[in-house]
């Protein structure tokens, strides 16, 4: 399954809704052709969003384009999931849960946005695939419905 892995410097976007795309985060990203997305909180976060670094923020699965205010030109499609868990402040620490995609994208390369079929090994592979197991068997994870309009007035 290829993972679009991206660091996030704050929260919103996605929202709860599990839209991504709602105020253009990623823009243009959002057009990359991808299985399943892993939002990671970057290690500087915007003031206020602190909360999320280094945190696994919010995973999405299956993605599907949404149909969004035609009023409003963003630079990607708005994306729902089949499955959708955000966690925000609240997720799990990826240096301990994968300790060797942390390495790569925080110290190694430093990255700001991966697809997991460039990671360099096994391990990292590995572990993006537990991370994306954690979305599929979170207890309040459910399909989305798909199709519906969203108000995208403000942009990232």
């Amino acid at each position: 399954m290829n993972t679009l892995i991206y660091k996030r410097t704050h929260t919103g976007d996605p929202d709860k809704s599990g839209i991504f795309g709602i105020h253009d985060c990623m823009g243009r990203v959002r057009c990359w052709n991808f299985d399943a997305v892993i939002g990671v909180g970057g290690k500087s976060p915007l003031h206020g969003h602190e909360g999320i670094a280094f945190k696994i923020t919010w995973i999405g699965i299956n993605p599907r384009k949404i149909e969004g205010d035609s009023e409003v030109v963003l630079r990607g499609p708005l994306l729902g999931f089949e499955y959708f868990v955000l966690w925000d402040e609240n997720g799990k620490d990826l240096k301990k849960l994968a300790p060797h995609l942390f390495r790569y994208i925080f110290e190694d390369q430093q990255v700001r946005v991966v697809m997991s079929r460039s990671l360099p090994s096994r391990e990292m592979q590995e572990e993006v695939t537990n991370i994306l197991k954690l979305a599929k068997n979170h207890k309040s994870t459910t399909s989305r419905v798909f199709g519906k309009n969203i108000s995208t007035k403000h942009k990232c």
